[in-house]
């Protein structure tokens, strides 16, 4: 039996109130009296207390990324803390759950693929033998555990080294798979089965202290438009609401005492920064909330790489519906505790509070960002830091082998309305249009949401594969194909509409446009040029993007079915051979996409 988690205080009923002045009246007026014993108060429930270790797009990130977790610094601004990296990640865990008798730790999703060079030539399988020595017990599904096709995502959970990709697996050590168990209720097979079991259960305790915890693990609907269509082939993504009404019964009849939805989908705050916040919160998962049906006490999501507490309004519940998300990296894990009443089978009061996976200090682009002296300082796990060295210095001969230089730190836009790609995002475009000239390019546009880092050469502006592979992680290859002017704006409006988070993609050097956001849907792009000149409605271009944008991808769907596609190099090609060309490659300064200020 474990503590309430919020004291339980005594109350002073109307019939209590009553009696004690009925016999008070009477003392006074000297009568005799007989006193009637009041029932005894109703004994205190047993309660029991489950811990929640949560994190959710890891990203395959072994080392720590040189990212910072963005917190109010007290006085009004905002601070940086340096987080993240698998064997800081492993001792935070470790202390979350040393704080409950019984815990879970769980994942909600994005646990791979656009992972660092260490992990991603080694196929993910260090970053599953992370997890496995973390002891995860559940992950959701996310979108980019499919990048490598269904037949490999299988190979991550049941081991094996048969070979689904390019890359050789079982390079370093026998894969043996993971040892948690991946869900995936919404993701169903063409013979009406789910491509991994939809929920999962754990049992605590016994005899009065027995609860059971009941796990459903879905990814977004949206996978479709996420993922290259040949590795989904056969594969549907299901409403999440629905899946999870269907499956909460199912759970409860099994003997749930609390239900936790792992959903590999999310939400974002507004205004400043604030990991345990939930300042103006939108996304896709309010919409998923509000049609739950009561019986759900806990959502752990994530693939908005966003940080936030909720408590959601849940009508007919004991309590309200706790909304969480640890940002990305591994750089917090959400600390979560239910109290559980085993006799009433239920969840009495559920909080959660994100820690700050903090690690070492780093070097940013613009300067040194060290410990913040308000949250604790996590020291490396032995056991798991010995397992990641092994991959880092096996990939150290391809990560450290310089490619160029740069004359400084190309950045990754960034901007509270809309999502740009700055000037890395015009350095890539450039090297992609660079690239396809002999399949006729005549302009690139590279996908913001596509860029994982920012590009920061060392003190000399050396550059390494290193360095690029974490900018530009997915292997795209590059197809050129054509367009009509007006197709192109269209395309281009489809960043800007209502369909998700707004990005404007970032465009080669001879491309200029503004952005609008105060003028209605499909008319928020003003003044596109293409060689100073502006774009013709009828005219055709060719124009060289990724094959994921290609396939439609970020629900840009414009882009698919193009006539005259050609396939050309990678994305990671092109941008080597472009700060290769010259001895200094200049990072592009001027402004091609601009936001209209109102």
């Amino acid at each position: 039996m474990t503590k309430p988690l919020f004291p339980l205080f005594p109350r002073i009923t109307l019939r209590g109130a009553i009696l004690s002045s009925f016999l008070a009246l009477a003392a006074c007026a000297g009568q005799p009296t007989r006193v009637v014993q009041a029932p005894a108060a109703a004994p205190a429930p047993h309660l029991v207390t489950v811990g929640i270790a949560a994190f959710n797009d890891f990203h395959g990130q072994l080392e720590p990324p040189h990212q910072s977790v963005l917190v109010p610094d007290d006085h009004g601004g905002t601070a940086q803390v340096p987080a993240g990296g698998a064997a800081w990640l492993a001792s935070a865990v470790d202390s979350v759950r040393n704080r409950y008798p019984n815990h879970l730790t769980l994942s909600a999703g994005d646990m791979i693929s656009a992972s660092q060079v260490a992990s991603s030539l080694y196929l993910d399988e260090p970053s599953i033998g992370v997890m496995n020595r973390i002891g995860v017990d559940f992950n959701a599904v996310g979108n980019h555990e499919f990048d490598r096709g269904r037949d490999e995502l299988l190979r991550m959970q049941n081991g094996g080294c048969t070979q689904f990709t390019a890359h050789k697996p079982c390079q370093l050590e026998r894969f043996p798979g993971a040892s948690f168990r991946y869900l995936a209720a919404s993701t169903v097979d063409k013979d009406g089965h789910t491509l991994f079991p939809a929920t999962g259960l754990k049992t605590f305790g016994s005899g009065v202290d027995k609860v059971t915890v009941g796990v459903i693990g879905l990814t977004t609907r949206t996978t479709p438009t996420l993922v290259n269509p040949a590795g989904i082939a056969g594969l549907t993504f299901e409403d999440e609401a629905a899946t999870i009404n269907a499956q909460v019964p199912r759970l409860k009849a099994a003997g749930a005492d609390a239900i936790v939805v792992l959903i590999h989908e999310g939400g974002k705050q507004q205004g400043s920064p604030d990991p345990q916040g939930c300042n103006g919160m939108s996304g896709a998962i309010l919409d998923i909330i509000k049609r739950l049906n009561p019986g759900v006490d806990l959502v752990i999501s994530g693939h908005t790489h966003a940080a936030y507490i909720c408590q959601m309004p849940a009508p007919g519940a004991a309590h309200p519906l706790l909304l969480t998300s640890a940002g990305l990296y591994g750089e917090m894990v959400t600390d979560i505790a239910l109290q559980i009443d085993p006799a009433k089978h239920t969840v009495t009061a559920a909080q959660a509070h994100n820690v700050i996976v903090q690690s070492d200090p780093y070097q940013s682009a613009t300067r040194l960002v060290g410990h913040d002296d308000r949250f604790p300082v996590f020291a490396p796990r032995p056991d798991v830091a010995g397992y990641v060295q092994r991959y880092v210095d096996a990939a150290k001969v391809y990560a450290a082998k310089p490619v160029g230089h740069l004359s400084g730190p190309a950045q990754r836009g960034e901007n509270g309305a809309v999502t740009t790609g700055g000037t890395l995002g015009n350095l890539i475009a450039d090297s992609q249009l660079a690239a396809t000239r002999g399949a006729g390019a005549q302009l690139a546009l590279m996908n913001p949401f596509g860029i994982r880092t920012s590009l920061v050469p060392a003190a000399d502006g050396t550059v390494t594969f290193g360095d690029i592979y974490r900018v530009q992680p997915f292997g795209n290859t590059l197809v050129t194909e054509t367009l009509t002017g007006a197709q192109l704006k269209a395309v281009l409006e489809q960043g800007l509409d209502e369909q998700g988070p707004k990005q404007g993609l970032a465009v080669s050097a001879n491309v200029r446009f503004a952005i609008d956001l105060a003028r209605p849907v499909g008319a928020r792009v003003v003044g596109l040029t293409v060689n100073g000149k502006p774009v013709a409605p009828a005219a055709t271009y060719r124009v060289t993007v990724n094959n994921f944008l290609a396939l439609g991808g970020d629900t840009f769907t414009d882009l698919a079915d193009k006539p005259d596609a050609v396939t050309g190099m990678t994305d990671l090609d092109a941008l080597q051979a472009w700060i290769a060309a010259v001895p200094v490659r200049q990072v592009p300064s001027e402004d091609r996409v601009t936001l209209v200020a109102h």
